[in-house]
């Protein structure tokens, strides 16, 4: 049962974050055909791949996994952008918190091949940017939960919908947004991991429109079949919003990976792209001002 205090944690809960988000009195579950064309605007602008089938899913996307605040109930693909993972496990740890039971998940991505007949041929489910919630039978917790989803809606992170048959909220992530959210609340959002090997450590890198594997082997300074070793790649074939994971050298304790400049780039972006600040890349490659060109080769920091 869900006790009195448990109730109140929730309603204080709802408060707090009511009070550090923008007003959600405009904001609304019920869905429409506005929220659908900001979803695939989104979709788009994240250059993300509408992904056919099983093999792709597995091929391009992160694992979800259960844990002790997370449940997958009978979800056939387990698989999200790596934001999309990051957000679930931040949500799911507070909504145990607040209401003393596990955030069910019910869906998340669906190849284009595998669609159910009822679903919207605009559905963003395929990108790997939307996860179904299962809506709880404690009003509290469905208090809370909604309260948070309207307050993320508006601020921009996400677009929810509540549906009916089955009961539960259709959330698709703003990647972008939402890892933005958490740098300025100081919770950046690195895609960094250990590779387990002594000496090494990984970066992940999302696939942007017109790169190849040998263009970003190129400016990382790795070997192409050195990615697609670290990949499991049978091809050096890869499409736009993939990620792929890059090996780091960290023969002095401290990680570091060399990327090669290219027009467009400013040491902003990049600084954002890989987790560190403006100061720090310049500190690091001895710049005296933020001006860089292409085909400069620049000395990342990784935090590991």
């Amino acid at each position: 049962m869900f006790g009195h205090s448990a109730a109140v944690r929730v309603f204080a809960a709802v408060l707090v974050l009511a009070g550090t988000a923008r007003p959600a009195s405009a904001q609304s579950l019920a869905g429409s055909a506005a929220s659908l064309d900001l979803q695939n605007r989104s979709a788009r602008e994240h250059d993300y791949t509408f992904l056919a089938d099983r093999g792709q899913l597995r091929r391009y996307l992160v694992s979800v996994m259960p844990n002790a605040d997370l449940d997958l109930h009978r979800v056939s693909y387990p698989y999200a952008r790596p934001e999309v993972r990051l957000f679930l496990e931040r949500l799911a740890s507070q909504y145990r918190r607040a209401c003393g039971e596990r955030l069910v998940v019910t869906s998340l991505t669906r190849p284009v091949s595998e669609q159910p007949r009822n679903a919207s041929d605009r559905s963003v489910h395929p990108t790997g940017m939307a996860v179904d919630l299962r809506r709880s039978w404690s009003r509290p917790c469905r208090s809370w939960l909604e309260q948070v989803l309207l307050d993320l809606e508006g601020a921009g992170i996400l677009e929810a919908t509540r549906e009916r048959r089955p009961a539960h909220y259709h959330v698709a992530l703003f990647p972008h947004a939402y890892t933005g959210y958490l740098e300025r609340r100081g919770v950046p959002f690195r895609l960094v991991s250990s590779s387990g090997a002594s000496g090494s450590s990984t970066i992940q890198y999302r696939v942007r429109s017109g790169d190849a594997l040998w263009t970003i082997a190129r400016r990382y300074g790795i070997a192409v079949a050195r990615l697609q070793s670290w990949n499991g790649l049978a091809s050096s074939r890869i499409i736009p919003g993939q990620v792929l994971e890059l090996p780091v050298s960290n023969g002095s304790g401290s990680a570091t990976v060399a990327y090669r400049v290219r027009l467009g780039d400013s040491l902003w972006a990049i600084a954002r792209r890989h987790g560190t600040t403006v100061a720090r890349l310049q500190s690091w490659n001895g710049l005296a001002s933020s001006r860089i060109i292409p085909g400069q080769v620049l000395e990342l920091p990784v935090a590991n």
